[in-house]
């Protein structure tokens, strides 16, 4: 059985090359897929604690937030999309400020 520290350091890990990712890339796209990164980080935590305590209650939470991440990650390539056909570029310093 794998303790749950292993696991925390993996959600950790994961969490942190997320983090890197928003903060460093300069493309909406990667900052989108980091952000996704981000979520499973802590979706793998939630079963950990949930495995931990015997329920299936981290479980439960992180069928809420993979519905979550679906919807943002459908609403956000709209707006990537949109403001691509309006730019012509995916690099965020160009939308800074969001005048059309």
């Amino acid at each position: 059985m794998i303790p749950l520290s292993h696991y925390l350091l993996v959600s950790a890990v994961l969490f942190c090359i997320g983090t890197t990712g928003v903060f460093l890339r300069r493309n909406l796209i990667t900052m989108l897929l980091s952000v996704e990164i981000m979520l499973n980080a802590v979706n793998l935590s939630f079963v950990a604690f949930g495995r931990q305590m015997g329920t299936v209650d981290g479980q439960i939470i992180v069928f809420f937030v993979i519905t979550v991440a679906a919807a943002e990650a459908a609403v956000g390539l709209a707006i990537i999309i949109g403001l691509y056909r309006h730019r012509e570029s995916l690099n965020p310093d160009a939308f800074a400020l969001l005048k059309w």
